[in-house]
């Protein structure tokens, strides 16, 4: 009975907004409604962290670390713009993990250095430049449909609506295409990365 209650409410969550969903969840701390705003945004915020760490394990990974600091952020802060927030939180913290898996010594620079833009890190930005060459070239050998969805979804921002209205493609196939997408270029980075080692 408790199971059909919760999968009521869940129910009902779905019809609410990004922002009552936030806001419910800061007065309340009610973990379903979190799980609802979060899966609404798990493809993008994937998406966001493929698109700087270049591993989708380390992709995964991110989000289980993001889900875990929505927890905690969400609670104690009033958030307007949920989608763009939540971007900003995921790029936020690849870059931190980038930062921190180059062991660079911050704690030696003054603290207007390490928060200063990435110019001041050439070695991430060098790395980084190379991972985005590398997604292009995967994105451009993805089969056309794949390609579209792929591209309006991660790089456009899209979501699957916009993106329905868009090309006029099936919402259930645009599901599709991302994830095959995503799994094929998953492939492809691997592959190029064997490659150059």
């Amino acid at each position: 009975m408790a199971n059909i209650a919760a999968m009521t409410s869940r129910a009902s969550y779905k019809s609410l907004s990004d922002k009552e969903l936030a806001d419910m969840y800061r007065s309340s701390a009610n973990q379903e409604l979190l799980a609802v705003l979060y899966s609404r945004y798990s493809d993008l915020l994937f998406g966001v962290c493929m698109k700087y760490l270049k591993d989708a394990d380390g992709a995964a990974d991110a989000c289980n670390d993001i889900y875990v600091e929505l927890v905690s952020k969400l609670l104690k802060h009033e958030v307007q713009q949920v989608k763009a927030w939540l971007h900003t939180l995921a790029r936020n913290h690849c870059l931190m993990k980038l930062r921190s898996d180059k062991k660079m010594p911050t704690d030696e620079f003054p603290e207007h250095f390490v928060q200063s833009d990435e110019s001041w890190h050439p070695d991430i930005a060098e790395e980084r430049e190379k991972r985005l060459s590398a997604l292009e070239e995967c994105i451009e050998k993805l089969k056309s449909e794949q390609k579209q969805a792929v591209s309006l979804f991660y790089i456009e921002q899209k979501s699957y609506n916009e993106i329905a209205e868009l090309t006029g493609i099936p919402w259930g196939n645009i599901r599709s295409y991302i994830q095959n997408g995503r799994r094929n270029l998953k492939i492809c980075i691997e592959e190029n990365e064997r490659a150059a080692s």
